[in-house]
């Protein structure tokens, strides 16, 4: 008997430049995504509304193409924590077979970088690597329309917390350390 299995799916490529400050990681993209090619298209993910109000900007309104060079002037990236994986549907819970993206490269791409965010909690499963690197980390309610028990401004007073500086006193000294 053969079993089907699931497509192996790749993910986007990051939304980063030297000037990132913040870096939100999701899990990885769902099938809206992946088919649109930007993160967060599915119509009903609250994370464009999310970020506009976090850095007091409207991107939501704007065309994709727009939004991205928008939020990196915010100093924003975006990424997600898996680079692929085998998934039928959008669900985290249906994720095979996952590969984590390569951050090591991220002090030398990103190296102003002080703040991650994980966007919900199958990406902030990573939250203790990039802790112990030296990172802020901020475990955030999920964007997904999967995720919708809480309301918008419940969540957006957890995301808002992006956008506190970062205390150098209380973050641990950057290791020489692998991520995964």
């Amino acid at each position: 008997m053969t079993t089907a299995t699931s497509p192996t799916l790749t993910g986007l490529a990051p939304v980063i430049d030297a000037d990132v400050r913040i870096l939100v990681l999701g899990s990885f993209p769902g099938a809206a995504s992946l088919a649109a090619g930007r993160y967060y298209a599915h119509p009903r993910n609250q994370f464009w509304r999310l970020i506009s109000a976090v850095v007091k900007e409207d991107l939501a309104s704007l065309p994709y193409e727009e939004r991205l060079p928008r939020l990196l002037a915010h100093r924003f990236g975006l990424w997600d924590v898996l680079a692929g994986c085998e998934r039928e549907g959008s669900l985290d819970s249906a994720i095979r077979k996952p590969a984590a993206n390569d951050f090591e490269r991220l002090r030398t791409l990103c190296p102003k970088l002080e703040t991650v965010g994980f966007n919900g909690q199958a990406s902030g499963k990573f939250a203790p690597q990039f802790a112990a690197a030296g990172y802020r980390s901020v475990v955030l309610p999920s964007s997904s329309p999967a995720h919708m028990a809480m309301k918008f401004e419940q969540k957006l007073e957890v995301w808002v917390k992006l956008n506190q500086p970062a205390d150098p006193k209380s973050m641990p000294a950057p290791l020489q350390q692998s991520f995964f």
